[in-house]
């Protein structure tokens, strides 16, 4: 059965070219300030509060910046990876006098994308897109594309609820997934592995969970958090202190993190790989950038199970 190509969508700045960092650093040399970070960014675009970090708006619509921003490392492997999996197709916001300085750079570091690839414009909601990759939510919030994920960047790390990815590699595995899942592609866990519940609040992914757990071939492997314990709560969770927490992230003690309510959660590396070495399947409900990270670590023994659920279902189970 022939399958339609994947249509995907990839902005640019601060997705393939360093855009506000680019710009802080000029404004910085410029105007002789100390050094500033992306990090200190909480919001995109302009705070509308005066402050230094948004005197780097100023630089977005020189031609001068757009010909000069440095690529991401890594940004050609990637988009010639994705050409691998669909039609990638630029989509791009720039000012009119900085259009021809885009579309040159474009052309000359990913020569694998054809020039009527390349759409720039503001209107990114106007686009027939499968796929978007864009690292403002405004973008994602308003597009048509039946999958549109977020790019994490400081500027959006508070938003949650969107599918969103924090890597190239990440991407690329979620790539992988729409097309497998297009494809109907078959998957076997007979021999032990990890399946991953995807899916908003709401959805129904600690109903499945406990279901499944029913059958003994499926176990919920403990998760680490640095939140309290809750009275008369189950064991479904091993409570450490925010440092004991950290130092396992910098020794690789984790899977996958991820921080809601502004405690820490994680799945540790040894919890679930003693799962899938018994031959028994780990059930995980996780969001999309665990999942994504799962599969990078069990690329032959783990399956991602999206759950949808209507807005109203969702809504009623939340309140």
């Amino acid at each position: 059965m022939k399958h339609e190509v994947l249509k995907i969508g990839v902005d640019v700045d601060d997705v393939l070219y360093l855009c506000n960092q680019h710009a802080i650093d000029m404004l910085c040399k410029d105007k002789e300030y100390a050094p500033l970070s992306i990090n200190d960014i909480s919001g995109w675009g302009s705070s509308g509060k005066n402050t230094m970090l948004d005197e780097r708006i100023a630089y977005f619509s020189r031609a001068d910046f757009v010909e000069n921003q440095p690529l991401i490392p890594g940004a050609n492997e990637f988009i010639a990876k994705l050409c691998e999996r669909g039609e990638v197709i630029f989509v791009t916001a720039v000012g009119g006098s900085c259009m021809t300085a885009r579309a040159q750079r474009l052309l000359h570091d990913f020569p694998m994308v054809p020039e009527r690839n390349i759409m720039i414009g503001a209107r990114k909601d106007l686009l027939s897109l499968d796929v978007l990759l864009d690292d403002g939510a405004h973008n994602i919030l308003g597009s048509h594309a039946s999958y549109p994920v977020l790019f994490r960047k400081p500027w959006n790390n508070n938003l949650t609820g969107l599918l969103a990815v924090n890597t190239y590699d990440d991407f690329l595995r979620l790539i992988d997934q729409i097309i497998g899942y297009r494809q109907n592609r078959e998957f076997s866990l007979k021999n032990g592995g990890v399946l991953c519940l995807v899916g908003p609040s709401g959805s129904g992914k600690s109903e499945l969970t406990r279901s499944l757990m029913e059958d003994q071939v499926f176990c919920r492997p403990l998760t680490c958090t640095t939140r309290c314990r809750r009275e008369s709560e189950p064991e479904e969770y091993h409570f450490v202190s925010r440092d004991s927490f950290q130092n396992g992230q910098a020794n690789g003690r984790f899977l996958e993190t991820t921080v809601y309510g502004g405690e820490y959660y994680g799945a540790e590396r040894k919890a679930v790989d003693d799962v899938v070495n018994s031959g028994r399947i780990a059930v995980m409900p996780i969001d999309i950038c665990g999942a994504i990270s799962i599969k990078n670590a069990y690329p032959e023994q783990s399956a991602l199970v999206f759950l949808q659920r209507g807005r109203s279902a969702v809504l009623r189970s939340i309140l």
